[in-house]
């Protein structure tokens, strides 16, 4: 598999804000009693501090399938273990349908422009065709930036290859702590999350949609190919895949999305670490924000902490 195009690395990262507005359907209690055809993924999950305090960092999946449950038994040890669960959102944004809908209605024209005028009769054309492949109206496009409509099709995408908001992994852990009654808190707010994606600059919008478009045929394999990658715990292969690629095509966006919120999530995490008293706290995060030389695993290394990878030593086998 070729390494992965910038629009599906945009689309993961913007996944655990837009599948907010995903209704949560009783079918994902159901599946983790369903039979299990696979093994559990080889978690990506590091053991952060030697103190009295431990941070434990899981790379998430915003969409899996019910064969991917149960997880490894080390993912639920981490979870039992943590008296406090962060996320990239707060805990009553997470599953708030609002929060889906605000980035929906932020990505929405309010000028009175369209879409199709602002790609023109050839580019409008290609888009249609791709979007009625996926099952989707180019008519629902029209009033959309070109950024929400290159999502809005990623998106369509993942289903298409079987993947389900429903059962992400961030749902799953959030789930299992709030029945425990762990607090669950979140690294940004919903602003922040939204500021990111609203504020893209229109020319980065329309490269980003025209990738998606032209590579339509190309995106259930690479989908297909990156699922494969995280049930395996191959972070090597999700930076190399996917971030690497987003970082030298486009060094801004790639900044904006992953860098920048890693640096301003590390204080948080330190502070945490630095804290009074034994509390440990598990964070689950997108896997792309803990892989490579900007991920939150490196970057705490570089920073004096012991940082220990759990049960994902690692790729599984062939």
């Amino acid at each position: 598999m070729s390494r992965l195009r910038p629009q599906l690395a945009l689309a993961l990262l913007a996944l655990l804000v837009l599948l907010a507005a995903s209704p949560l359907p009783a079918r994902q209690a159901e599946a983790l009693h369903a039979p299990i055809r696979l093994p559990p993924p080889i978690p990506l999950l590091w053991r952060v501090g030697e103190g009295p305090r431990t941070v434990y960092l899981l790379g998430t999946f915003h969409l899996l399938r019910a064969d991917d449950y149960p997880l490894h038994p080390a993912v639920y040890a981490a979870l039992d273990d943590a008296e406090e669960v962060w996320f990239e959102l707060p805990g009553e944004t997470l599953f708030d349908p609002a929060l889906g809908q605000r980035l929906a209605e932020a990505g929405r024209r309010t000028d009175g422009s369209s879409l199709r005028e602002e790609l023109g009769s050839t580019e409008w054309a290609r888009l249609g065709a791709a979007a009625r492949a996926v099952g989707i109206d180019p008519r629902s496009l029209e009033p959309m930036q070109a950024w929400l409509a290159a999502l809005t099709l990623s998106i369509a995408h993942m289903r298409a290859a079987g993947l389900d908001p429903a059962l992400g992994l961030d749902r799953h852990i959030a789930g299992r702590a709030a029945r425990a009654g762990k607090p669950i808190a979140g690294l940004e707010t919903k602003e922040q999350q939204i500021a990111l994606f609203a504020g893209l600059p229109p020319e980065l919008q329309r490269r980003q949609l025209a990738d998606v478009v032209t590579r339509s045929r190309e995106l259930r394999a690479e989908i297909a190919w990156l699922h494969a990658q995280w049930r395996d715990g191959d972070a090597d292969a999700l930076y190399w895949g996917m971030a690497a690629n987003l970082k030298a095509r486009e060094p801004a966006l790639y900044a904006r999305l992953n860098r920048d919120r890693n640096e301003a999530w590390l204080p948080l995490i330190r502070d945490r670490l630095a804290g009074a008293g034994s509390d440990d706290t598990l964070v689950a995060v997108g896997s792309l924000h803990l892989v490579g030389a900007d991920g939150l695993v490196q970057r705490l290394a570089e920073l004096g902490y012991r940082v220990e990878r759990i049960a994902g030593d690692s790729p599984r086998a062939p």
